[in-house]
């Protein structure tokens, strides 16, 4: 069996349990007082039941404190996928869709999300999805815009000469007021 990672010297049990205390993260806890029964000279198993978890995550838990301190116990952000647009395609698509589509070139007069779908990967050959390039296009200002339909065959002479011009029929009576009775 190897020999167990040994801890820093530069803090002990009861710092640690105070840090515990302190600190707001119940991960970062958990993860203290587990490195603290250590220092308190609890086994490793100890360490790993007052931690909830096994031998080698309080070995990584040693590792982490031993580089990095009480910080390094801290609960961290996943890291998550990689975005499918790096830097240089974000440029280039905003670059492109502020300049606007070339009808000789790109074959449209207006940017649609498939047309742009469709330009990054003839540019870049990178595939996304409607959902991922709207979500960009969002990221970078862009808002999607919608002109109002407008019927092909609509006269506007008809509309206006259409419209209601006759007076209103309701009028205020000519009677008298009568005095208020109060």
């Amino acid at each position: 069996m190897a020999a167990p990672v040994a801890l820093r010297g530069d803090y002990d049990a009861a710092t640690l349990r105070r840090l515990a205390r302190s600190a707001g993260d119940p991960g970062q806890v958990r993860r203290l007082l587990a490195v603290a029964a250590i220092y308190a000279g609890g086994s490793r198993s100890e360490a790993a039941a007052v931690g909830g978890v096994g031998l080698q995550t309080v070995r990584d838990w040693v590792l982490r404190f031993n580089t990095e301190g009480p910080a390094g116990l801290e609960t961290g952000k996943a890291p998550g996928n990689q975005p499918l647009l790096g830097e240089r395609e974000r440029a280039a698509l905003r670059r492109v869709v502020e300049e606007g589509p070339t009808p000789a070139i790109h074959g449209v007069v207006r940017w649609r999300i498939v047309d742009l779908m469709q330009w990054l990967w003839e540019e870049f050959r990178l595939s996304v999805s409607k959902q991922t390039m709207s979500r960009e296009l969002r990221a970078l200002g862009f808002r999607k815009l919608s002109a109002r339909p407008r019927h092909h065959a609509k006269n506007e002479a008809a509309a206006v000469a259409f419209k209601k011009t006759s007076p209103r029929m309701w009028r205020r009576s000519r009677r008298a007021r009568l005095p208020a009775s109060r």
